[in-house]
């Protein structure tokens, strides 16, 4: 039960971060970056790695590994960083370290909890991995596009990635019987619809 409960609020900040950044979008009509997007986002990738760690669910300790510091990026280039205060700030910088050392800190009974488990097989922990790879790689899209551009934004492309990480989630945690991350993804793919379609607009618009 406590650990439905951590998945529960684990995906209720990255729903909300969703949420925010959809109505936002669809006031000023256009696709936006709100600082908002990213404090909820690092929020929700702590209480998310320990939903993981208590899932004894690698594909998702990957995913909220790869991310988080990409959170942490876009708060800086916003200026949002700086606002938080310094022993917060370190204690998220020490997290994921302090959390991952445990993991490995026995190579082998890391391997032996989440790679051999009896009730998940081999191919649907890969099947997985590869959703939260796909779902990840498009905050590593997003951080490449914003470094070039100099500020942070959500391109086109973030949405497009999202849907197909999403879409492979939603079948994962169908097999799995996991109705965190069913009911996470399935409210998100709603907003990534929604956003292609602003997008398309603003683009429309532009080009008149």
């Amino acid at each position: 039960m406590m650990t439905f409960l951590i998945g529960l609020i684990g995906q209720g900040f990255f729903f909300a971060r969703t949420l925010v950044q959809w109505l936002l979008s669809e006031h000023y009509k256009k696709v936006l970056s709100p600082s908002i997007f990213w404090i909820f986002s690092l929020t929700g990738s702590c209480v998310f790695f320990f939903y993981g760690w208590l899932r004894n669910d690698f594909s998702i300790i990957l995913g909220q590994s790869i991310t988080y510091f990409i959170y942490i990026w876009n708060l800086k280039i916003k200026g949002s960083w700086e606002k938080i205060p310094f022993w917060l700030r370190t204690v998220l910088y020490l997290l994921p370290a302090v959390l991952i050392g445990y993991f490995f800190h026995d190579v082998n009974h890391f391997a032996m909890t989440f790679f051999s488990q009896k009730d998940i097989p081999l191919w649907l922990i890969l099947f997985g991995s590869l959703g939260q790879i796909i779902f990840t790689l498009r905050f590593v899209y997003q951080w490449y596009y914003s470094y070039h551009k100099h500020y942070s934004i959500l391109p086109a492309e973030f949405w497009y990635i999202s849907l197909l990480g999403s879409f492979i989630i939603i079948v994962y945690a169908i097999i799995r019987h996991d109705l965190v991350l069913m009911l996470g993804q399935s409210v998100g793919l709603v907003a990534y619809i929604r956003n292609v379609m602003i997008g398309w607009k603003e683009l429309k618009k532009d080009q008149q």
